[in-house]
């Protein structure tokens, strides 16, 4: 076992968060050390490439604020811009302020062990060395560890094998292809459109139908970019009070700009009130009558839906809102014992995170699209040479796998973990994730994670809340050097208190609902505690908390 010389701070991944934790640390004066278990930079937009993958976050707003400079210099070409062009401006970043020689690529963490005599962190990484430093930050990221389900005869099959979260660099040829694709979640959603173009046919193996709305398709006009860059102070302060640190900043000036020259008079384009967010808008649903609600969704299409505050508390409300959705999905897809097998009837609107959509209900009107309703018939087996469904068998040459994620705390668990007495995370988080603030966890000092459980991460544009979590642990680290303190790790009760906090916020809304089984609560891995793992209540409400503990002297952790 080799062994290199000792850091300030070793921090495990290469996405957004470990980007920025090279620059701000560096600022800082550390000397900072990053490993990559991919060949360069970009977390889930390096991994996701499968055809479709787009962020569900305006480009604009899922940008950094930590220089003006890259703010001015940095062109988006759609509205809700695409996976290639997302991992283009992490290619930008890391260029620009040359992140890549404190990154070491290709190199996977095997284990992060607390040493007591060193007060420090040991890692070991899978070529065979060993690395030291006091201070360890997990940028590991919330969705990082694909899931492929234990279905019965799955390594048996002959055919090209595919998940979305693991899609090949180079190019897949699917023409002529017979492909089928397993899960209808956010990456399935996004990618049965493409996988129809270009296959000769698509069978979608539908577990569960979703909740989905339509995604703004429109190329970026150069007037309303620039309208940002003018204004983007202000939107980076716009997005600290909002709930999903979203601004929802309107470009005025440059829309009445085109809606003048092509209707004088018209503002086009222009957003109605409560632009959908992860918390609703103002409005009520049942304050409407039933020809105002389909009134409001004919006019301003099923995103509606997601701008009424009692559809994610009100389960009158929210089943309301529900058979509007399932109306409209009955009006879309043609043949009428497929639109019925979309419709979600188990769960409500909100219970999951919302998914947006290009052409999804659509892609079912094809001649050589089909779906396999797995309500009606569960997989028996996957075969050789396709899957077995009842007593029908689908012949494939490709097998998607869009399964999604063991999310929020896979990539931390299988890190291998052990802190004081070598008790290991694993061990901690048996019945569930046990957290303070997302931020770090008793038994473990000097240990940070970079949205983690607890945190509103998921729930909450990721690059603001990557910003707030590595400035605050950057200011953490300073604290204790400049107070000649060694270590930092929560009180046992101010853990518990936190997580009962994040409990309660949860109660009451669509997310915790008894017919709701999402990711957010584990409920798509096996055996994985049921528990509500992201903060629902708001961005502004957590960050104003995490200032609030700083201000009263890290009130909830101790020291050595």
């Amino acid at each position: 076992m080799r062994e290199s010389p000792p850091v300030d701070v070793i921090v495990v991944g290469a996405g957004f968060a470990g980007m920025y934790a090279i620059h701000r640390f560096r600022e800082l004066g550390l000397n900072v050390q990053v490993f990559e278990a991919g060949s360069d930079v970009g977390g889930t937009w390096y991994w996701n490439r499968y055809p479709g993958a787009r962020c569900d976050v305006p480009s604009l707003e899922y940008s950094f604020g930590f220089s003006e400079e890259l703010e001015q210099e940095w062109d988006w070409p759609e509205v809700f811009s695409a996976q290639p062009d997302i991992l283009r401006y992490a290619n930008h970043i890391a260029d620009k302020f040359k992140l890549r020689e404190h990154i070491t690529f290709n190199t996977r963490v095997i284990s992060v062990t607390w040493d007591e005599a060193t007060r420090g962190w040991e890692i070991t990484t899978d070529d065979n060395e060993t690395h030291r430093a006091p201070f360890c930050v997990m940028a590991t990221g919330c969705l990082s560890v694909p899931n492929k389900p234990g279905i019965p005869g799955a390594d048996t099959f002959a055919g090209l094998e595919l998940h979305t979260g693991l899609w090949p660099h180079e190019d897949v040829d699917l023409t002529g292809k017979r492909v089928g694709i397993i899960g209808t979640g956010s990456s399935g959603v996004q990618a049965i459109p493409e996988l129809a173009r270009q296959a000769e046919t698509l069978h979608v193996f539908q577990r569960t139908p979703v909740y989905t709305v339509p995604a703004n398709r429109k190329a970026m006009r150069d007037a309303v970019q620039q309208e940002f860059k003018d204004n983007y102070r202000a939107i980076r302060d716009m997005q600290q009070s909002n709930a999903g640190g979203v601004s929802n900043f309107r470009p005025v000036k440059s829309v009445q700009r085109a809606a003048a020259d092509t209707d004088p008079g018209a503002i086009a384009d222009v957003p109605p009130d409560g632009q959908p967010n992860f918390r609703g808008g103002n409005n009520n649903i049942k304050d409407l009558s039933p020809a105002e609600r389909r009134q409001r969704v004919i006019e301003r299409g099923l995103n509606e839906l997601l701008n009424f505050r009692d559809v994610y508390t009100d389960p009158e409300a929210n089943d309301i809102a529900n058979e509007l959705f399932r109306n409209a999905v009955r009006y879309m897809v043609k043949d009428p014992e497929t639109a019925e097998s979309l419709c979600p009837k188990d769960y409500g609107i909100g219970c999951k995170r919302q998914v947006l959509d290009r052409d999804y209900y659509d892609t079912f009107n094809r001649d050589n699209v089909t779906l396999v309703d797995l309500e009606q018939e569960s997989i028996r087996e996957i075969t050789p040479t396709g899957v077995q469904v009842g007593d029908e068998h689908y012949d494939l040459d490709v097998l998607v796998y869009a399964t999604g994620f063991d999310a929020m705390t896979g990539a931390l668990l299988k890190a291998n973990v052990s802190g004081r007495g070598g008790h290991t995370l694993n061990e901690k988080w048996e019945h569930g994730p046990v957290a303070y603030l997302g931020l770090q966890m008793q038994g473990f000092p000097n240990l940070f994670t970079v949205t983690g459980p607890g945190s509103p991460s998921v729930l909450c544009n990721m690059l603001v809340a990557i910003e707030q979590h590595v400035n605050w642990i950057g200011d953490a680290i300073t604290y204790l050097r400049d107070n000649g303190l060694a270590t930092m790790e929560p009180t046992a009760a101010a853990e518990t208190e936190w997580v009962a906090h994040v409990n309660e916020v949860a109660e009451g809304t669509m997310y915790t609902a008894p017919s709701c089984n999402s990711w957010y609560l584990g409920a798509n891995i096996p055996g994985k505690p049921r528990i509500f793992m992201p903060y629902v209540g708001g961005y502004p409400r957590y960050r104003e908390r995490c200032e609030q503990v700083v201000a009263n002297s890290y009130e909830g952790f101790q020291f050595t």
